[in-house]
């Protein structure tokens, strides 16, 4: 079963096409990009051709995976895990790879496009997120689509020497609100 293609003003969350494996390869890897996962700066390495097909099959294998698409191109991956019908969540997790489009609102607009599918279709009731502190650019982002903290979990990962907490942020189906198209 594929995810639906969800539909935004600038921007498309739909399923992979082949052609997605060669762009991710052609972004390479940022290491600010892969810091924000917790990735070690000497942990960092190249992404290789077959790396790009195997993760683009990963997003297609995945029942609620999407490709993010500005302006008709590959840029990113945005994903619901361990959904979990019966409780009705989730949690979400979102990577845009084209550094130029860090900071533009395209991660927000995605996140709800996201929001709107997994509170309205699916009908979850509740999306959890885990997000690294110094990651400030994606707390915003959650932010601005009504996350809230709800936590922190202190000293949780240890990355470039040091270590970092992860800040637990969640929202309920009754805090969405999707804006006007």
């Amino acid at each position: 079963m594929s995810s639906p293609i969800l539909e935004g003003s600038n921007v498309r969350l739909r399923p992979p096409c082949a052609d997605d494996a060669d762009v991710r390869f052609a972004l390479g890897t940022n290491a600010e990009i892969v810091e924000m996962y917790g990735v070690n700066k000497e942990d960092i390495k190249p992404i290789t051709r077959e790396g790009a097909a195997l993760w683009v099959q990963g997003i297609a294998d995945h029942p609620h995976a999407w490709v993010i698409e500005i302006r008709g191109a590959f840029a990113g991956v945005i994903r619901l895990d361990n959904v979990n019908h019966q409780d009705r969540r989730a949690t979400m997790a979102i990577g845009i790879y084209n550094p130029a489009l860090l900071g533009k609102g395209f991660g927000t607009e995605a996140i709800t496009l996201l929001l709107g599918h997994a509170f309205g279709e699916m009908r979850l009731h509740r999306i959890g997120i885990r997000v690294l502190a110094y990651n400030k650019r994606a707390i915003r982002a959650y932010e601005k689509c009504g996350f809230t903290v709800e936590g922190r979990e202190r000293e949780t990962a240890y990355v470039n020497g040091r270590w970092h907490d992860d800040i637990m942020m969640g929202l309920l189906d009754r805090e969405f609100s999707s804006p006007p198209p």
